[in-house]
């Protein structure tokens, strides 16, 4: 055996019930803590659980504040409903009835060119026109990138299975600008990444099964607009309908998680400094000098930090873990009187293609996307900043994020005062980069990880970045925890003489 994968005495008092512990409190490890909590009972094994948490505030990056009658969003302000988890959560914890869907007015996204707001063209699905005249009367795009664009439909297929990035796709079947003045700014808009390196099977996987099945996309995304309903008449670039926040903000899933755990062995400002095997299982060394005895371990960290966790465990798992990299993101939450603002606010937001090199990667306008956000003579808007494309950007200090997003809000929508409030924050290196060859990296890391049944690794660096998905990350690895606590009872009652 390995120095590495080397027992040490498990000398800490333990209880009868099974202990597991969750190394972080994000909503990825909040989800794990009470999805264990439900199959504590379900199954009735009285288990006892820690959650730790490195800072001093649960949920991560998903942070509300109230302030002067305003629902300030400091982190993500919404969540995608066609992958069923957060849903299902919801549901599950009481909350169902205080979700909230975007407001049913002005559905639509513009796009900054040459200095100006224009709309995404109606029944634009992210990367296709579907409806023509539409796109044909956009000022978006040149005559020789719609005569491209319009190409599609006769491109081939890809002849083979080699993965490729997100810029690699659209270029081969729409052209450069569609990739430069769509595909970019929105892809930025959720992933804060490079689509030169970004991994198109691990994050847009939909319109490679479009070309693998109609061979092109456009004709798919007709086809599913005409048979499945599952575009609204009228949305462009994204389906609104598909997001859903809270009335109170998305501190509503944290702060509800928080109420249904068992209060006792939640911990914040505790850091763990490493895990190591035992006899019995697992030992949880924290900062402070404690120790945790545990018979399973879910690590709910940034790759980065799960992987100088384990390291003293499998040096192979920490070292796969840490090629998987990160970039960090501000947002800039800023509030005007309404009077003060020129532009109409008919849509949900901007992005701004890398082209137009202007710092502010995208804005939402917050008042307009959500009902309640803010009194009705007040518009709140979010800033981003940062990302792969601007990683220096997010070293600078507040007054420069400020002053910035200020100058670009008053010369793309018409700002004639200054903000009434404004509010930086930071989220430093949150974002993983699913980058080309991700899959195939996280496949070779959870193999390695499955030959410790009673281990788990999970969050969104891995199987997707979005809430659902860390949510069902979550809970996938408190299932697979409990599954390994079951088969060992098992195997106990079965070694039992007769």
């Amino acid at each position: 055996m390995s120095s590495e994968n080397r027992q040490i005495p498990d000398a800490f008092p333990r209880t009868n019930n099974p202990i597991i512990v969750v190394i972080g409190g994000g909503i990825t490890g909040l989800s794990a803590a009470y999805r264990l909590v439900e199959l504590s009972r379900e199954k009735n094994l009285n288990i006892e659980i820690h959650l730790l948490e490195g800072s001093n505030k649960l949920g991560g990056v998903i942070s509300t504040q109230q302030i002067n009658e305003m629902i300030v969003e400091e982190g993500p302000d919404s969540f995608i409903t066609t992958k069923p988890w957060a849903l299902s959560l919801c549901s599950r914890i009481g909350i169902e009835s205080r979700i909230i869907n975007t407001n049913n007015e002005n559905r639509r996204t513009f796009v900054v060119n040459q200095g100006k707001l224009i709309p995404v063209p109606d029944g634009f699905l992210m990367l296709a026109p579907t409806s023509f005249i539409p796109f044909i009367l956009s000022p978006l795009f040149s005559w020789t990138g719609k005569l491209r664009t319009l190409m599609e439909v006769l491109i081939p297929r890809k002849s083979d299975n080699k993965d490729e990035s997100l810029a690699s796709f659209v270029k081969r079947r729409f052209g450069r600008e569609i990739l430069e003045r769509i595909a970019q700014p929105l892809v930025s808009g959720i992933y804060t990444a490079d689509p030169e390196t970004l991994n198109l099977k691990a994050t847009f996987l939909q319109f490679l099964e479009m070309e693998s099945r109609y061979r092109s996309v456009i004709k798919a995304s007709i086809r599913e607009k005409q048979f499945t309903n599952r575009l609204i008449a009228g949305e462009s670039g994204v389906r609104y309908n598909l997001f859903a926040s809270f009335k109170d903000g998305m501190k509503t899933l944290v702060d509800t998680l928080y109420e249904k755990l068992p209060k006792g062995n939640i911990k914040l400002n505790k850091h763990v400094t490493n895990i190591q095997i035992t006899h019995n299982g697992w030992r949880v060394n924290t900062k402070d000098g404690e120790a945790i005895a545990a018979d399973g371990v879910i690590i709910a960290t940034p790759a980065h930090q799960t992987s100088d966790l384990i390291k003293g465990v499998d040096s192979y798992i920490a070292t796969e873990l840490s090629k998987i990299r990160y970039e960090s993101a501000t947002v800039i939450n800023l509030a005007y009187r309404r009077e003060h603002i020129s532009h109409p606010l008919d849509g949900f937001g901007f992005v701004t293609p890398s082209i137009e090199k202007r710092p502010v990667l995208a804005c939402s306008f917050s008042s307009m996307k959500f009902k309640g956000r803010s009194p009705k003579e007040i518009v709140l808007l979010r800033c981003f900043m940062g990302g792969a494309l601007s990683p220096d950007d997010f070293v600078r200090d507040d007054n420069w994020h400020i002053r910035t997003a200020h100058e670009e809000l008053r010369n793309l929508i018409g700002i004639k005062s200054e903000p009434i409030f404004a509010r930086v924050s930071r989220h430093p290196l949150s974002m993983p980069q699913y980058k080309v060859g991700h899959l195939e990296l996280i496949s070779d890391i959870k193999d390695r990880v499955n030959k410790y049944p009673s281990l788990q690794i999970a969050g969104n660096a891995y199987y997707g970045v979005g809430i659902p998905d860390c949510i069902h990350s979550g809970e996938s690895s408190a299932e697979n925890i409990v599954e390994d606590l079951l088969k060992k009872q098992l195997n106990k009652v079965e070694s039992y003489p007769i």
